[in-house]
């Protein structure tokens, strides 16, 4: 079972804890997907790329922007982060 990170930063729109998300990644030997602070599609690229995480969670940035998640699928994958592409077209 993958761990979910749950940060304070949720709905703050700010972007994800990247440092604590990167040190649970270095301590357990699963995925771990970010939740909580998604404010731009940029944020859910660099929580992957700089923390490592396995994958991302968001809501607000959806509910309460014009942010999609089809484009957010295609900022993920542009950016050489595997997706599930049934959506992206």
């Amino acid at each position: 079972f993958p761990v979910t990170i749950f940060t304070s930063c949720d709905g703050t729109f700010a972007g994800y804890d990247i440092e604590l998300t990167s040190r649970i990644v270095n301590k357990v030997g699963i995925p771990v997907i970010a939740s909580g602070g998604a404010g731009s599609y940029q944020h859910t690229v660099d929580v992957i790329k700089k923390a490592g995480a396995s994958a991302v969670a968001a809501a607000s940035i959806f509910h309460f922007t014009e942010c999609t998640p089809k484009e957010a699928k295609k900022t993920l994958a542009q950016n050489g982060i595997p997706v599930r592409s049934d959506q992206l077209n």
